[in-house]
């Protein structure tokens, strides 16, 4: 379907889905500190920023390749650390849109994401990010187009991030979240629109 024929959505919305943090968040524990691999992109951040890869590009092998967002990528796999967590698996199921990378993402105390945009990531271009906290305090400072945006765990975020956004984690604990790709479809369409009238 051609996205950029339908409403445009704002640039945060929360939508009407709730998950079990607490589980995602023991089992992401659970996988050890081993399977971290520290982003790639070093210019975007200051202090620890790693990934764990939970789908992944279906020909990657290198860790640094599994947790490269691709944007022209369109065959993904679920990685062996996905198999590891029941939960995240059950997460992921309640969404039946077209999922491309999924990754754990953590940024550790002390740590910044610098403003900066992530290109054709947003629904009118036809692929959205979205953020599910599992771990985060009150120090983190999640900025888009300069407005704060509070999210608790279990929740789940649409956030445009072709704009401009950034992080800053002051507090004493590490922020994680679940930070899936998809592709817009029907379903997400109407997701969305339940979300934009939830609002409303």
């Amino acid at each position: 379907m051609d996205a950029r024929s339908l409403t445009p959505f704002p640039d945060r919305m929360r939508l009407p889905l709730r998950f079990d943090a607490e589980a995602m968040a023991a089992e992401c524990a659970a996988l050890g500190r081993e399977p971290w691999i520290r982003h790639f992109v070093t210019r975007n951040y200051d202090g620890d920023w790693d990934v764990i890869p939970l789908r992944a590009p279906a020909h990657a092998t290198h860790p640094a390749m599994m947790i490269h967002a691709d944007p022209a990528c369109r065959d993904f796999a679920d990685t062996p650390f996905l198999a590891a967590c029941p939960a995240i698996r059950a997460a992921l199921s309640r969404l039946p849109c077209p999922l491309e990378a999924v990754r754990l993402m953590r940024l550790g105390p002390g740590s910044v994401i610098r403003e900066h945009r992530d290109h054709d990531l947003s629904f009118e271009d036809g692929a959205v990010r979205l953020h599910v906290p599992l771990v985060t305090n009150p120090g983190v400072d999640f900025r888009l187009n300069g407005l704060r945006v509070v999210m608790e765990p279990g929740s789940a975020w649409y956030l445009r991030l072709s704009d401009p956004h950034s992080v800053r984690n002051e507090g004493s604990e590490a922020r994680v979240h679940l930070v899936i790709d998809a592709r817009v479809d029907s379903w997400l369409a109407a997701l969305f629109a339940a979300a934009r009238a939830e609002a409303a």
